[in-house]
C-alpha cells in the first residue's frame, strides 16, 4: 500500500499535494492507495482526495490538530503509517511537509528521499530520481536497507489527477495518542497575495539590477543612499509584477534582492528560496549566482534579461536579451497588452 500525506492550510491542499497523489497512483500498479488528511473540519478535503483517486482516506479529525504543530503531527502521522503498515510514504514538498516528513522519519527509524521528480519501481523498491549539486547533475536513489521508503516530491513534476464525483473511497476516522505540543500558534501573518510561485506556470523574476536606474529621480524626502536604492528597486520591481501580471504568473526575485530590502523574502527563488520549476522563467537583473540556478534551473524555458553580455544567466538562458530591463520591460509589456488584448 502507498499512503500520501495531504498537506494543506486552512482545509485548502496546494496543487503539489494532489501532485504527490498522482505519483502514488501510478506506483501503486494495481495495489491500494490512501490519503491522509490531518486536521479539524477537513471532512471535505477528504471527500476531495477520493474524488482525485484515492482509494480510501485516513482521516484525522481533531481540535488539537486544528494548527500545524509539526511534533503533534508528526506523532499521529506517525501512529499511522505504524497502523496501515505502509511500505511507502509520499509527501508534497512544501515546507511544512518537509519539515513533518524529516521527524516521522526519526520516529520511524527510516531514511527519507527528498524532491523526487521522477519515481519508478525496480525490484520492489521505488527508484527516486532527484537532482543533485545544485540541480546540474541527477541521481537515481533507492532505500534498500529500511521500511517504510519516505520520500518528497518536487512541484509541477507530477501531473496532479482530476476531481471526479463519481469515484468512490472509503473515508475512515481514526482517534491518534496525540502527545503535548511543545510549541504555540500564536497567529499568521500574510506574505504576499499574488499567483502561489510553487503553483506558477509562468514566473518573472528581478534581482539588484531592478535598483539600477539612475536616470529615476526618488522623492526629496528619501536623502540617504540606501533610502533611495530601495525606492527605485521597489519602482523597478512595479515593471516586475506588470509583466508577471500580463502574463498571469508570479513574481519572484534573486537572494541578493531580498537580502537588500527590496522585495519580501516569500518571492524568493534559490537555494535557500523556492525551487521551482515553470513552464517561462523570466530572469530581469539578475546575474545568475549557483544559489539562484538551483531553484529555478529545471524551468522548461528561460528568458535573461541583463545589461551585463556576460552575465552567468545567460548560460543556462534559452533565449537572453542584453540591455537595460528598464527600456525593455515597457516595451514587452505593451506589446503584450496588444497581442494579448489586456
Amino acid at each position: 500500500m502507498v499512503l500520501v500525506y495531504i498537506d494543506h492550510f486552512g482545509g485548502t491542499a496546494p496543487t503539489v499535494a494532489w501532485e504527490a497523489l498522482g505519483a502514488g497512483a501510478r506506483l501503486a500498479e494495481g495495489s491500494e492507495i490512501k490519503a491522509v488528511v490531518m486536521g479539524q473540519g477537513v471532512e471535505a478535503l477528504a471527500g476531495e482526495a477520493v474524488s482525485r483517486g484515492a482509494h480510501g482516506v485516513v482521516l484525522a479529525d481533531d481540535d488539537r490538530l486544528k494548527e500545524f504543530r509539526p511534533e503533534v503531527y508528526a506523532d499521529g502521522l506517525s501512529e499511522i503509517i505504524r497502523q496501515s503498515g505502509a511500505a511507502t510514504v509520499l509527501f508534497p514538498t512544501t515546507s511544512r511537509a518537509r519539515e513533518l516528513a524529516a521527524l516521522v522519519a526519526v520516529d520511524l527509524g527510516t531514511g527519507i528521499t527528498p524532491d523526487a521528480i521522477q519515481l519508478d519501481r525496480q525490484n520492489g523498491a521505488i527508484v527516486a530520481t532527484r537532482p543533485i549539486y545544485a540541480g546540474k547533475l541527477l541521481t537515481k536513489e533507492v532505500n534498500l536497507a529500511h521500511r517504510p521508503q519516505l520520500l518528497t516530491v518536487r512541484s509541477r513534476s507530477f501531473p496532479a489527477p482530476e476531481p471526479d464525483p463519481a469515484r468512490a473511497g472509503e473515508i475512515t476516522r481514526v482517534e491518534l495518542d496525540l502527545g503535548q505540543p511543545r510549541t504555540e500558534v500564536t497567529g499568521y501573518k500574510p506574505s504576499g497575495g499574488g499567483v502561489s510561485l510553487a503553483d506558477a506556470a509562468i514566473i518573472v523574476s528581478g534581482g539588484r539590477g531592478v535598483a539600477n536606474n539612475p536616470g529615476l529621480q526618488p522623492p526629496a524626502e528619501l536623502t540617504s543612499e540606501k533610502e533611495q536604492e530601495i525606492w527605485r528597486a521597489r519602482e523597478g520591481f512595479k515593471l516586475v509584477g506588470e509583466l508577471a501580471q500580463v502574463l498571469g504568473g508570479a513574481v519572484g526575485a534573486s537572494r541578493a534582492a531580498v537580502d537588500a530590502g527590496y522585495i519580501p523574502y516569500a518571492h524568493q527563488v534559490g537555494q535557500t528560496g523556492k525551487v521551482v520549476s515553470p513552464d517561462l522563467y523570466i530572469a530581469c537583473g539578475i546575474s545568475g549566482a549557483i544559489q539562484h540556478l538551483a531553484g529555478m534551473r529545471t524551468a522548461k524555458t528561460i528568458v535573461a534579461i541583463n545589461r551585463d553580455p556576460d552575465a552567468p544567466i545567460f548560460k543556462l538562458a534559452r533565449f537572453g536579451v542584453v540591455g537595460d530591463l528598464h527600456q525593455i520591460l515597457p516595451a514587452l509589456i505593451g506589446a503584450l497588452r496588444q497581442r494579448l488584448g489586456k
